[in-house]
């Protein structure tokens, strides 16, 4: 008797029509992934350097700045709140951190340390004055973004400040040997083809609903295929650059907490429905200082990266990045009402706008398209999450 009912929840779960397949994709990250390839076609359409080896590494490279930024973003935006200092935060610990490599002289893992550190006090500051002081985030990181600029240009007089340390460097500028990249790939779909398949055997085991076996194979290849062709074009130029792999890195931490934890849980329940989320027993006041810690020291693993990449801190370095970060958070599918977003989403939407950025640097479009495009893309976005919205209400 217990055979067959198995055998029964297991005929169950093979029988996912094709309306409930579409109705559980990721529609809107197929369709950004969709639209990247579009950018990328028109733009290497218009000049023969966007899809070149050199400068897709040069890109993803660009990338990793904004992408680092967008992975806090999106819990700060999920948990119902903004940031708007990040960008002037990168600047500073990026200062601080030349200060101490070149004016001081100090190890590149006292000098890395010692910037992370200030990241999450300045990130507990903000989350302290969010959470137990009850002053909306908009302005308590509206303020941040005036104070750590001022700080910037007060503690380099103005100045900038050059990188000289060989290993600092490399942070931003260091490419891993080829072999390591195919390496990596081996291991990337190792990963891609036991995840796919033991979520599917899990889901048959309880009786759930299954996509088709011909459904999860292609998408399995199609992923395989990605990795290979983003690996074979890295080699083909020097390797992966070092700052992807921090991307790769955080983004899989990230992605493991904001979905894997209570903690993460706890996030969207915050931005979901925050009387709820008391009710429930939530610290709310305790994880929202938390989350702004976390992007304080994201901040501060951007500003390395940056101050490497340019071999030096500026005072104008960082400005915008704010800007940068929700926007490839709300064109990545997060919410500003909170509650919903991924970091697969939000790094989509990092690439979206550093593949903007660079095809328009590359096609010589004055700055000013720059910011018209990519402004008008926010606005879209926002619109059309607002609208998705109002659908679902209505039904």
């Amino acid at each position: 008797m217990k055979a067959q009912t198995e055998n029964q929840q297991l005929q169950q779960s093979k029988t996912m029509s094709l309306k409930e397949i579409f109705g559980k994709m990721d529609v809107r990250a197929y369709t950004m992934v969709g639209a990247v390839v579009i950018i990328w076609l028109l733009f290497g359409m218009m000049n023969d350097t966007f899809l070149t080896a050199r400068n897709l590494s040069n890109l993803f490279t660009q990338m990793s700045v904004t992408a680092i930024l967008a992975i806090g973003m999106v819990l700060i935006i999920v948990a119902g709140h903004i940031d708007l200092s990040v960008g002037s935060l990168v600047g500073l610990t990026g200062g601080i951190a030349a200060i101490l490599s070149n004016w001081m002289d100090m190890p590149v893992l006292i000098v890395i340390l010692a910037t992370l550190a200030v990241g999450a006090l300045l990130g507990m500051l903000q989350g302290w004055l969010v959470a137990y002081q009850a002053i909306p985030a908009f302005i308590v990181t509206l303020g941040g973004m005036m104070v750590f600029r001022g700080a910037l240009m007060g503690i380099t007089n103005s100045t900038t400040i050059s990188i000289s340390d060989p290993v600092f460097a490399m942070l931003g500028n260091a490419y891993f040997a080829r072999g390591f990249g195919l390496v990596l790939a081996v291991l990337t779909i190792a990963a891609i083809l036991w995840t796919t398949f033991s979520k599917r055997k899990s889901r048959q085991k309880y009786g759930f609903e299954v996509a088709p076996l011909g459904l999860d194979i292609g998408k399995f290849v199609l992923y395989s295929f990605l990795v290979v062709a983003f690996v074979l074009v890295m080699n083909s130029y020097k390797g992966i650059p070092f700052p992807i792999i921090f991307v790769i890195i955080l983004a899989l931490l990230f992605s493991f907490i904001a979905t894997k934890t209570t903690f993460g849980r706890h996030v969207y329940a915050i931005g979901g429905n925050p009387d709820a989320a008391r009710l429930s027993g939530i610290n709310i006041r305790k994880k929202t200082m938390l989350i702004f810690v976390l992007i304080g020291v994201l901040s501060s693993i951007a500003s390395l990266v940056l101050t490497s990449r340019l071999s030096s801190a500026t005072i104008s370095a960082g400005q915008m990045y704010e800007l940068d970060a929700i926007a490839a958070c709300v064109i990545g599918g997060t919410s500003l009402l909170g509650g919903a977003g991924t970091i697969v989403g939000a790094l989509i939407g990092a690439l979206v706008m550093t593949s903007l950025d660079n095809g328009m640097s590359l096609m010589g479009l004055e700055s000013f398209w720059q910011y018209v495009v990519k402004g008008s893309i926010l606005v879209a976005a926002v619109w059309l999450d607002i609208y998705n919205r109002r659908k679902k209400t209505v039904k």
